[in-house]
């Protein structure tokens, strides 16, 4: 499977691609996304934040988004139009979203972005992640971002290990991507195009595009007899 990232991730869906410009594979761009936001990044609230939101730092919010009251913004962060930020949201820095997202009820995003029409409505965790076009996340689902063990996370290209240079590197979600409810994405998963895992997954790797992964269980029922 290819990890390049114009095969993981529609450019055309964000109107940040610039950050991605010299990015042969699509993680190198976390690196980068603190010093992408210091050059271009110019605030500014043109959507409606409603009492009791708090806004800190650096932070756009375009046109007709709204962020509901105890969601929590800390800059730098740049939201697009039509987004939802729901009641308890919180980005704690480096935090792109594209247009018509959902950032949302007690989910926590850092260091990542988001493509347009991503959703993350619930629960969720997004550390150090790239969630491509139209990418969804059911409810309690984690991208873990940091190895138990010492070192970088290193991927899998070509037969060999690449250190990826990242300390914390979550997960890429490519587009139209659907995972479950509390589903764990350990540190480097790489989900492509169009793939789906089912709720209670532990992953790990790279998943193909256009692949489900189901979970096997084995239920067993017994005669109460108190």
């Amino acid at each position: 499977m290819s990890l390049l990232t114009s095969d993981l991730l529609d450019l055309n869906q964000t109107e940040h691609g610039l950050l991605f410009r010299d990015c042969k594979y699509p993680w190198e761009a976390l690196m980068h996304i603190d010093r992408y936001l210091e050059h271009h990044l110019k605030p500014e609230i043109r959507g409606l934040v409603a009492p009791g939101a708090v806004i800190e730092g650096s932070v756009f919010i375009g046109e007709g988004t709204v962020v509901e009251p105890h969601a929590y913004i800390k800059g730098p962060a740049w939201i697009g139009q039509g987004c939802q930020v729901r009641h308890g949201a919180y980005l704690r820095g480096n935090v792109i979203a594209g247009n018509n997202c959902v950032l949302g009820n007690s989910c926590e995003f850092k260091n990542s972005v988001l493509f347009n029409e991503a959703q993350v409505p619930h629960f969720d965790y997004v550390g150090d992640s790239i969630l491509g076009h139209h990418a969804h996340l059911a409810s309690g689902v984690t991208l873990s971002n940091l190895k138990i063990t010492k070192g970088n996370v290193e991927m899998m290209v070509d037969g060999s290990k690449v250190d990826t240079g990242l300390r914390k590197f979550g997960a890429i979600v490519g587009d139209h991507v659907d995972v479950g409810c509390h589903c764990v994405l350990n540190p480097g998963s790489i989900l492509g195009r169009h793939s789906m895992l089912y709720p209670n997954i532990s992953w790990r790797g790279i998943c193909p595009p256009n692949t489900i992964v189901k979970l096997d269980q084995q239920q067993h029922r017994v005669i109460r007899t108190q």
